[in-house]
């Protein structure tokens, strides 16, 4: 076996399985956007995924020619959805108080007999951004 002739062979096993990656990405790009759309009855759903079943590359190209500008609107909708949540998570998550605010609220806490002088301290100390020790309430 001459090393150019492996050469090409490996070079022709890249290409080919990058083919196939690509192939089986758009595949089940696909197969999400059928079940993505909500204007497709079950029916319809069914029948597209008998075809990508039993004759997949050709119903992969049909179905990107006929329903390719959809599908990217579902996806950019998809994504667009997803941010909007994230976004939302994020916002209800972080806290934008101070340490003041942290404080004050712990400090009601306190005089309500919710918390410990001790777990008092701590906030406090979290608050402020220095080491809290349990000898500092001491």
């Amino acid at each position: 076996m001459d090393i150019l002739g492996s050469f090409w062979n490996f070079i022709s096993f890249l290409f080919w399985s990058f083919v196939f990656v690509a192939y089986l990405i758009v595949l089940f790009s696909v197969a999400a956007d059928i079940f993505r759309d909500h204007k497709l009855n079950g029916w319809l759903k069914a029948l597209w995924l008998i075809f990508l079943i039993f004759v997949p590359f050709l119903t992969v190209l049909i179905y990107v020619i006929a329903r390719g500008n959809g599908m990217a609107e579902r996806q950019v909708q998809s994504a667009t959805q997803n941010r909007e949540m994230t976004d939302n998570y994020i916002r209800t998550v972080a806290t934008t108080s101070s340490p003041s605010q942290e404080i004050t609220q712990a400090k009601q806490l306190l005089d309500a007999g919710t918390i410990t002088q001790s777990e008092f301290a701590a906030i406090k100390a979290k608050a402020m951004g220095t080491q809290y020790s349990s000898r500092d309430t001491a």
